[in-house]
C-alpha cells in the first residue's frame, strides 16, 4: 500500500511539472541569470550588516540541525556562498556540531520512543559499531556519511555515548567534509555564467564531494584488518 502511495505521489509531482511547463517558461524562471541575480541581491543585504546576518545564519543553522531537517548540504553551500571560505567554515563547523548535539539530546530525553520505532534497524547497526570500535565508529560515520547526519544525531541519542564525547567527535569528524562543501559553495557563488561550471576549481570541488566518502570508507576497512 505504501509503495502504491509513493508511486501515486511521484506521479502527481511529475504530472504537475508537465502542466507547469506547458503554461509557463520554466527555462526562463529557472535561468542562471535569475538565480545569480537573486543570490547577488541577498549578498548585498548580507554585506550591509555582515555581523548580524552571520549571527542569524548561525542560530538558524543550529535550529534546523537540532530539529533534524535534512537540508545540511544546502545550508553548508549557502554559508560558503554568502560568507566566504574561512568564516563559512567556522560558522558551519560549530553550528552543525551544536545543532547535532541538541538533536542528540532531544532524541535521548524527548523522542526516545519515536526514534526507537522509526530507526530501529539503524540502532542495531550503531550499537554493534560502538561495541566493536567505540567513539571511532562515530568518527567514521561523520567522515563517511553512510547514514544521513540527522539520522546519526537521532540514533546516537539512544546509545550510551556521553554528550561531550558525541560533541567533540562530531566536531572533529565533520570538519573535513564541511570544508569541502563550504569550498564548493564559494566556487559556485563565483560563477558568472553556466558555462563556468566546467572550470577546474568547480569540478575539483564537486569531485572531492563524491570521492572523499569512498576514501574514508576504504581507510576504515584497512584499519580494521
Amino acid at each position: 500500500m505504501k509503495k502504491n502511495r509513493g508511486k501515486i505521489f511521484f506521479g502527481l509531482v511529475f504530472f504537475t511539472i508537465i502542466i507547469v511547463s506547458y503554461f509557463t517558461d520554466l527555462s526562463e524562471i529557472l535561468s542562471f541569470d535569475i538565480i545569480k541575480n537573486t543570490y547577488q541581491d541577498i549578498q548585498i543585504l548580507v554585506n550591509k550588516n555582515y555581523t548580524l546576518y552571520y549571527f542569524v545564519f548561525f542560530i538558524l543553522y543550529v535550529v534546523v540541525t537540532a530539529f533534524a531537517l535534512p537540508i545540511s548540504l544546502l545550508k553548508t553551500l549557502l554559508a560558503g556562498a554568502l560568507f566566504g571560505f574561512w568564516p563559512g567554515l567556522i560558522l558551519v563547523s560549530f553550528a552543525s556540531s551544536v545543532g547535532s548535539t541538541f538533536c542528540f539530546l532531544f532524541s535521548r530525553y524527548a523522542l526516545r520512543a519515536y526514534t526507537q520505532r522509526r530507526f530501529s534497524s539503524y540502532l542495531e547497526r550503531v550499537n554493534k559499531g560502538i561495541e566493536n570500535d567505540g567513539w571511532l565508529y562515530l568518527l567514521f560515520l561523520r567522515l563517511s556519511p553512510i547514514f544521513p547526519f540527522f539520522i546519526i544525531n537521532l540514533v546516537f541519542g539512544l546509545t550510551k555515548m556521553r554528550t561531550l564525547e558525541f560533541y567533540i567527535v562530531s566536531q572533529i569528524g565533520m570538519f573535513i567534509g564541511t570544508a569541502i562543501f563550504v569550498n564548493a559553495g564559494v566556487q559556485i557563488s563565483n560563477l558568472n555564467s553556466i558555462e563556468e561550471i566546467l572550470t577546474f576549481k568547480v569540478i575539483l570541488s564537486l569531485t572531492l564531494i563524491g570521492i572523499f566518502p569512498l576514501l574514508i570508507k576504504h581507510l576504515y576497512k584497512s584499519l580494521k584488518k
